[in-house]
């Protein structure tokens, strides 16, 4: 059974486990990281030399990095569902999971921990205001990509949506001013619907 180790409150580890319920992947979840700890113990580092969650083990193979954990997940049991078998259209997809790495990432992890992690007194203030007008624009390119889409790679759900849809969960309801973006509001809706984004994605932020 998949072993992956991770406090389920981090959002790279709800795209594992939202990968795995989609896909119908049994597995055993170990909490680590954030107030668990753990992360620096020996045993862990030998695992995964980063001290970040998550980690998984799959029959004796150990991976880090949530993005090349889903892809793995959904190349071994989800080939032609959320993994599309076409080169082409998987490089589609995959270009989105690369996106929200190098250009989603920053601003909304600048925003969420000010917000949800820093006691109000010390929150930068100003920083979450540039943060936030630049994902309004940097949100605007998904929008406007997914205005003939039901989700990025077509008509289904692949793993390209999994990432971003992840932070757009946090990015629809921290206490912000949104501008209208309504392909990515109806994107995000779409998500909503599916049970395994309910259960692993919208929990309460932490």
């Amino acid at each position: 059974m998949l072993k992956i180790w991770g406090r389920a409150n981090s959002l790279n580890v709800q795209k594992v486990l939202w990968c795995c319920d989609e896909l119908g992947i049994p597995y055993t979840r170990t909490d680590l990281g954030g107030p668990f700890g753990g992360n620096r113990d020996p045993a862990y580092l030998r695992m995964n030399p980063n001290a970040v969650v998550p980690t998984v083990e799959d029959d004796g193979l150990i991976l880090w990095e949530s993005n090349s954990i889903v892809r793995y997940l959904a190349a071994k049991h989800g080939m032609g569902t959320l993994c599309p078998r076409d080169l082409g259209e998987r490089a589609s997809v995959e270009r989105w999971m690369d996106w929200q790495l190098s250009t989603v990432h920053g601003g909304m992890t600048t925003i969420f921990m000010n917000l949800v992690r820093t006691p109000p007194e010390k929150r930068d203030m100003a920083a979450v205001e540039a943060a936030r007008q630049s994902m309004g624009e940097i949100w605007s390119r998904l929008d406007r990509y997914l205005a003939d889409r039901a989700y990025v790679g077509g008509a289904a759900l692949t793993i390209g949506d999994i990432p971003a849809g992840c932070f757009v969960y946090r990015w629809f309801n921290l206490p912000i001013e949104r501008n209208d973006l309504p392909h990515l509001k109806a994107w995000y809706d779409r998500l909503t619907t599916r049970a395994a984004y309910r259960k692993h994605v919208m929990i309460t932020m932490s």
